[in-house]
């Protein structure tokens, strides 16, 4: 991991902060780096249960670096690039097999934004400002937003934003379903860290397992979906944290996940 990228571990939380404060946090191959190093650490550490991924400044991430991309002719310049299937760098690095929230915190554009969908709950401040501005550039998103966006909200509210180009705001991020939550920024992070420790007291098996289920259900036909879910359903009941839940209930206690 190197200094663009954040990583800090306490009870069970890993916070992971892009740390490019002074270029809105974009997307350098630095960046990219250190940010799948911090994924790889979430997905290897026993300790960490749930992850949020944040940004320093007045950014969550305002995209790819551009300087750099026109600096270095950076992009699909070799054609064998357009047929890579590997993960990559950046986010995608690691399937970290457990949640990540996403604190948005100010600019979340192009790359930025599509970062943002490969969290499993966005939260945001009432300053974060989104987009997918990449058409207005000469190119278009290529971290997967006109793939997951028209999967996530309906498709002509999808079809704006990757085809005009135009940046909305928190209350319309909200009101489209890309979001879940608005606060106040000086609750962001205060939020983000309630909503993980929350998750983080639960079994880990059982939530590794519904992450995983709704991870993959969109790839799959419904019986598929409802099949896997009911194997991983089995799978979870025979752990002794299924066990302790309903026993912590009848002796009126906390219950003591341990993840076993």
């Amino acid at each position: 991991m190197n200094e663009t990228v954040l990583l800090d571990v306490a009870d069970g939380i890993a916070t992971v902060t892009l740390n490019r404060p002074e270029a809105m946090n974009t997307m350098s191959r630095a960046l990219s780096e250190g940010l799948a190093d911090a994924m790889r650490e979430v997905r290897d550490n026993d300790a960490v249960r749930v992850a949020i991924l944040t940004g320093n400044g007045r950014a969550f991430c305002a995209g790819a670096d551009l300087r750099e991309r026109n600096a270095t002719g950076r992009g699909f310049s070799n054609p064998a690039e357009v047929f890579n299937t590997s993960p990559g760098g950046g986010i995608g690095a690691a399937d970290t097999k457990k949640p990540i929230i996403a604190a948005i915190n100010g600019y979340c554009l192009g790359g930025g934004f599509e970062m943002s969908l490969q969290c499993d709950l966005r939260i945001a401040s009432e300053a974060a400002t989104f987009g997918l501005p990449e058409i207005t550039y000469g190119f278009f998103p290529g971290g997967g937003g006109p793939v997951r966006l028209p999967r996530f909200i309906p498709q002509a509210l999808a079809a704006e934003i990757v085809l005009l180009g135009e940046r909305f705001d928190a209350a319309t991020a909200l009101r489209y379903g890309v979001i879940s939550r608005v606060v106040p920024p000086e609750q962001l992070m205060d939020t983000a860290h309630a909503m993980a420790a929350r998750i983080a007291g639960f079994a880990p098996v059982a939530v590794r397992a519904v992450t995983e289920l709704m991870r993959s259900q969109a790839d799959l036909p419904l019986d598929r979906a409802l099949r896997l879910g009911s194997s991983l359903r089995w799978i979870v009941g025979q752990t002794e944290d299924a066990r302790e839940g309903p026993r912590a209930f009848v002796e009126k206690r906390a219950p003591q996940f341990k993840g076993q």
